[in-house]
């Protein structure tokens, strides 16, 4: 690896999916599933990876940005809502066959960059195997996420290529309470603590 890479310590819950209980109200939230790109001591940033933002075709991003598609290639991919903050900046969350100097690997299998070099690169037909693209992300100051937990506001599951990247917006929640056997019409939306 290349010194002028960036890499993310593996600590915390870094890679894994955060999946919101059917109980929570806040409408930022309300059946997310977040992948954490980020969580130590200082707080948590994460990307929303089922909430498809409406009206947003990813090819006429790619025009508006001027991107080319290589051999004018089709790019299907959706564009996501990854959180309420900043929502004019990109993020594509991918496999770690992809790397260039900005990307940040969150751990052995993802990997986040930020740069028009992943649009780029996807477009032309060089980009990652696996894909997705949101605008805008989710953060926690410190203490903040675990006070969450806590409140039972959210439920921890491991991160899984198959659900982040072959499964359909719409379908992701589900899948990824149903990856630890969990069934959200049987859970209580009363929460606590015993």
């Amino acid at each position: 690896m290349s010194d002028d890479k960036q890499t993310k310590p593996s600590s915390y819950l870094a890679g894994k999916l955060l999946v919101a209980m059917p109980s929570m109200d806040d409408d930022n939230f309300k059946q997310a599933t977040i992948f954490l790109c980020a969580h130590d001591e200082k707080g948590a940033m994460g990307l929303i990876v089922n909430d498809k933002m409406p009206n947003i075709d990813f090819e006429q991003l790619l025009i508006k940005l001027k991107i080319e598609r290589g051999d004018g290639r089709s790019v299907k991919m959706p564009v996501l809502r990854g959180g309420p903050l900043d929502s004019s900046r990109g993020f594509v969350l991918h496999s770690k066959d992809f790397n260039r100097k900005d990307t940040i690997d969150v751990n052995d299998r993802f990997s986040v960059t930020g740069t028009m070099d992943a649009l780029k690169a996807i477009a032309d037909g060089t980009g990652p195997n696996d894909a997705i693209f949101m605008l805008g992300y989710s953060s926690w100051g410190a203490g903040q996420l675990e006070t969450e937990l806590k409140e039972n506001s959210w439920i921890i599951v491991d991160a899984d290529s198959d659900i982040i990247f072959n499964t359909t917006p719409d379908k992701v929640w589900r899948k990824a309470l149903s990856k630890i056997g969990v069934n959200p019409d049987m859970i209580s939306n009363v929460t606590g603590n015993a």
